[in-house]
């Protein structure tokens, strides 16, 4: 998922006085950390949607806000969704960078749930890039979890990062039990392309664990929530993961029809590198 389409960016321009960097009125930082805030939750969507370079943009535009507003605790979550984005695009030393500056501001604003979650961050980048091992990213995520006891979807976030681990550690029941506390934060807070989310990996834990209709009915159950959202990269996903899972079941016919509909998604977001690796899928 590293092809994306960029949108247009909004560019929020701000005016100070000649002769001081200072706001020119006392309501100002305000406005800076409101923007930020509103801005964050633009870029949010948009990473979730695959719009990374949208999301990048965005990021680095509020970011800035955040720093001129002096606002450690928004630095540091513009920091984790920066991290992440970049992650998502291959800019992996980059990501590490923006978690390790998150860690930090979570640090000068004394504030021990985001560090937490930051730590958890990094612990998620380590496992999916192989720096680290899943035993000792589950023993992050069970020492930093209990610190994160106000966001509920940072929670959620806690129990997908122990799911990771134990997918990895093959213990597969307790991986999809993590994934469905997860799922059901989303679920509750109507963030549905996380929920889309906990489907789509509940599936691949699904398919590790040899179960592959169970899997497909997890797909099933993403590509519902992704048509609702018009969330058409994460229909793209989970109709490549469908095809996967029944090629992988010897369902040529089953695997075709579902490549083809995410080959024809891909086509229509114009995104060519990803409908040729679809292709070459169905060539075989």
């Amino acid at each position: 998922m590293k092809k994306v389409i960029c949108n247009s960016l909004i560019v929020i321009i701000l005016i100070f006085g000649s002769c001081s960097t200072a706001p020119k009125k006392t309501g100002d930082v305000y406005k800076l950390r409101m923007f930020a805030e509103e801005g964050l939750k633009k870029a949010n969507e948009d990473a979730m949607l695959g719009n990374y370079i949208n999301a990048y943009n965005l990021l680095t535009e509020y970011k800035r806000m955040a720093v001129l507003a002096d606002d450690p605790d928004l630095i540091a979550r513009i920091c984790l969704s920066f991290g992440n984005t970049l992650f998502a695009m291959g800019q992996t030393d980059e990501a590490f960078s923006e978690w390790d500056r998150a860690s930090k501001e979570a640090i000068i604003s004394n504030n021990s749930e985001l560090l937490s979650v930051s730590r958890l961050f990094t612990a998620k980048g380590n496992l999916l890039c192989g720096r680290a091992n899943a035993q000792s990213v589950l023993d992050a995520a069970d020492r930093e979890s209990p610190n994160i006891k106000k966001d509920v979807l940072f929670t959620a976030f806690s129990w997908q990062v122990k799911g990771l681990a134990l997918r990895s550690l093959g213990r597969y029941s307790e991986a999809e039990d993590a994934f469905k506390r997860s799922l059901a934060i989303h679920e509750k807070e109507l963030t549905l392309e996380n929920a889309s989310y906990d489907w789509y990996t509940i599936a691949s834990i699904r398919s590790l664990a040899g179960k592959p209709s169970e899997a497909i009915e997890a797909l099933q159950s993403a590509i519902a929530l992704d048509r609702r959202i018009e969330n058409s990269w994460g229909l793209a996903a989970s109709y490549r993961a469908m095809g996967d899972v029944y090629a992988k079941a010897g369902r040529k016919q089953d695997a075709l029809e579902a490549y083809g509909r995410a080959k024809g998604i891909y086509e229509a977001l114009k995104n060519d590198d990803e409908a040729a690796e679809i292709d070459k899928k169905m060539r075989n």
